[in-house]
């Protein structure tokens, strides 16, 4: 299982998030992905920090489709690809009914179909193919003309049953957030190993995403977690998730503790069929310190472990 670490760049200067991938390259992690909040653009970071940052993995989780035409998605992907020599993740999803009606003022009607209609596109467009698309939610009518670049892998948010069929069958594999190694291994993995098999694809990639830190106060960070991502037990697809884990909210999904409870965890999440987990490290300077220091010698361990 790789390590890699998500970077918000949430209250950052553009130097500074760069600062944050110089810093997990420099620790030996295997990647970083960002995620698209309000603020930096996903995929421009990862162009920038692959022009400045060598040796380490970059990718998006996720890029949001509503919003993005595959026309245009698959040209900003492609020139992230090449100014990244082809190490980019493209991470796609579409995300929240909340977020799309609510900011964006689009509709959010049939979100499956939709991304489905939205992968079948795209996937041609990275290809370099004609595409010539015309489905119920999606149209596209074109090409991309980047010369020399291969299709970055590709990955879809998915937790639910519909949306891992999805994945499986026309993605890399997925990207998931608030859930834990028990939920992976019993329902996510199998999902979505199944829909790969069966549409004739190799084994998919899980990529998990988690928060926490080497803390000696659990309690106290996380009621911050609770403060800060409380709200995201509102969106549906993450409220049936923590309901199907029998937790309050993502903060009850969060890693703290000392070196040896945070290693037990994700060694279980390595158990679940997680190809590469994403820590998003929280805390205090001191306590962000610690931790990337922790995953960078634990990536360190289970390299050689496989030597």
């Amino acid at each position: 299982m790789l390590i890699g670490t998500y970077v918000t760049g949430v209250g950052a200067t553009l130097p500074a998030v760069l600062d944050e991938v110089r810093a997990a390259r420099a620790a030996g992690l295997d990647s970083v992905y960002f995620p698209q909040l309000t603020g930096w653009d996903p995929l421009t970071l990862t162009a920038l920090a692959g022009r400045e940052v060598p040796d380490i993995g970059l990718g998006t989780a996720i890029v949001r489709t509503y919003p993005t035409h595959p026309l245009a998605l698959a040209g900003q992907a492609l020139t992230a690809q090449a100014a990244t020599d082809g190490r980019l993740t493209l991470g796609v999803g579409p995300s929240h009914r909340q977020i799309i009606e609510g900011a964006y003022g689009l509709s959010f009607e049939r979100p499956a179909r939709h991304t489905r209609e939205y992968l079948e596109a795209l996937g041609p467009l990275l290809r370099g193919e004609t595409v010539q698309y015309r489905g119920e939610t999606v149209a596209a009518n074109g090409s991309i003309d980047a010369v020399g670049v291969r299709p970055p892998s590709v990955l879809l948010s998915a937790l639910g049953p519909v949306m891992l069929r999805i994945a499986g069958e026309l993605t890399d594999g997925t990207t998931t957030t608030w859930a834990g190694p028990d939920l992976i291994a019993e329902h996510i993995t199998p999902a979505l190993r199944t829909a790969a098999e069966a549409a004739g694809r190799p084994t998919p990639r899980v990529v998990a995403s988690t928060i926490g830190a080497v803390t000696a106060r659990p309690d106290a960070l996380r009621e911050e977690i609770a403060a800060a991502y409380g709200i995201a037990g509102d969106f549906a697809s993450y409220r049936r998730i923590i309901d199907l884990q029998n937790l309050s909210g993502p903060q009850d999904t969060a890693l703290l503790g000392d070196e040896s409870t945070l290693a037990k965890e994700i060694n279980r999440f390595a158990a679940a069929g997680v190809t590469e987990l994403l820590f998003g490290i929280i805390g205090t300077p001191d306590e962000q310190h610690r931790t990337l220091d922790f995953l960078a010698e634990l990536r360190t361990q289970r390299a050689e472990s496989t030597t």
